[in-house]
């Protein structure tokens, strides 16, 4: 997300940050860099020329030109108006005060709508609501297959017919059904049209009408750019959304779309598909991106998954183990799993201040699953106690794995420093780094 931009933007103010007396023509001569980087992500041009003359504005005053230290203050600058022109603040779903909540979902055709229904169904599912699905795209043969498959996946009821041919009346049951079964979210699933159908769109509105939705997020794909951004403007004009909902964030390198939707619709993003599982949806936070863009990572996204993949009930039984020296290898197995069960690890990294300045540094999640692999073909004996693993029981490990000697040799050496900073931060020793 955002990696080619956040590269060009980072090498920009690096060369500022080095020195340190900043002149008027230096931030300017940055910005024209700048500039060239946010047209070539694909973002806006009246966008790019209001946020360069923003930055310039404040950039070249006498408090960031004369400061101690220039090259940060115009950082700050930007992280401050690049936070403001992604939306500023995180936007959440309005909540209706008399349940249920209706979620009318609108945009193209292959934007991602019905996935990302479920995806949402989901996540208020795991907040402890009670959400209901309706397949109401009906000009789709197999969509209504589509969302009953996975509202099974997310463990969420979906409301359908395959004999109602109106999408108003489809709604206009489905939320009393809703109110029948104490449903407090009601998620509408809608066929995908272009905002120039004004056949289609009088559709929506008739459904509008019917069930008066809260909120009408639209659905688009992130990888489109300046497309999806003209297309929301276009269905806020004809129909009127409240937000929008950015799919493939995680494959968007650009940026383009996020970056200039909020200035361009004047409507916020409030969420962003970031993969294909179901639980890949999350909030949108401005200031996070902001600060990913320009290298300063996400260390609270990354806390946040984190508590998701860990349970606290056993964060504390492996703290015990580690207190008694009892860290099995099987223990490190789950360890593993979770800690994959986050994301890809290159996009992890990227949220830690300073680690996706790191050229180079590619991490391969095969070298997990040839762990996983090493520990799953151990005797229970061998994993709980590794110091029997000798040459003959190795060569068998290896054997069973797919892997070599040597690899098990490295599993089981970087197990036993692990073992051994286990150790020394129990007597209150602060290890060497090492490498694992």
């Amino acid at each position: 997300m955002f990696e080619v931009l956040g590269e060009k933007l980072q090498a920009v103010f690096k060369k500022l940050k080095g020195r340190g007396v900043l002149r008027e023509d230096d931030v300017e001569a940055a910005l024209k860099e700048v500039r060239v980087a946010l047209l070539e992500a694909d973002v806006n041009f009246k966008v790019v020329r209001d946020f360069t003359a923003k930055v310039r504005e404040k950039a070249v005053g006498r408090d960031v030109l004369e400061s101690l230290t220039p090259g940060q203050q115009v950082v700050k600058v930007v992280h401050d108006e690049l936070t403001a022109l992604l939306g500023d603040t995180v936007s959440k779903i309005r909540l209706s005060p008399n349940p249920p909540t209706v979620i009318m979902m609108v945009g193209l055709h292959g934007s991602g709508k019905t996935t990302t229904a479920a995806k949402l169904a989901l996540l208020f599912k795991h907040e402890g609501r009670r959400p209901m699905l309706v397949a109401g795209d009906l000009q789709r043969p197999a969509a209504i297959d589509q969302l009953v498959t996975l509202g099974k996946q997310a463990g969420v009821p979906v409301f359908h017919s395959k004999e109602e041919k109106d999408p108003a009346a489809l709604s206009g049951g489905a939320l009393k059904q809703a109110r029948l079964d104490g449903r407090d979210i009601l998620i509408l699933d809608t066929a995908g049209r272009l905002h120039i159908d004004e056949g289609l769109m009088d559709e929506l509105r008739r459904v509008r009408e019917k069930v008066q939705p809260g909120e009408t997020l639209f659905v688009a794909d992130a990888m489109t750019g300046q497309d999806a951004v003209n297309i929301a403007k276009g269905f806020n004009d004809a129909i009127g959304i409240d937000g929008i909902i950015l799919t493939k964030m995680d494959g968007d390198a650009r940026g383009g779309a996020a970056l200039s939707v909020k200035a361009v619709t004047g409507k916020p993003i409030k969420l962003i598909g970031t993969g294909e599982k179901l639980d890949a949806l999350e909030p949108f936070h401005p200031e996070r991106a902001a600060g990913r863009i320009l290298g300063m990572g996400d260390v609270l996204g990354l806390v946040e998954k984190a508590q998701k993949a860990f349970d606290l009930k056993e964060a504390e039984k492996l703290q015990k183990k580690m207190a008694s020296e009892t860290f099995s290898l099987e223990d490190l197995k789950e360890q593993l799993r979770k800690v994959r069960g986050m994301g890809p690890l290159e996009s992890l990294l990227g949220m830690i201040p300073g680690m996706g300045k790191l050229k180079g540094l590619k991490v391969d999640e095969r070298e997990f699953v040839r762990m996983e692999a090493i520990i799953n073909s151990m005797t229970p004996a061998e994993k709980t106690n590794a110091s029997i693993i000798n040459g003959s029981r190795r060569r068998r490990i290896a054997q069973g794995s797919g892997a070599t000697v040597t690899d098990v040799n490295r599993l089981l050496k970087q197990y036993v420093e692990m073992k051994k900073m286990m150790k020394m931060l129990k007597q209150g020793k602060m290890p060497k780094l090492m490498g694992f």
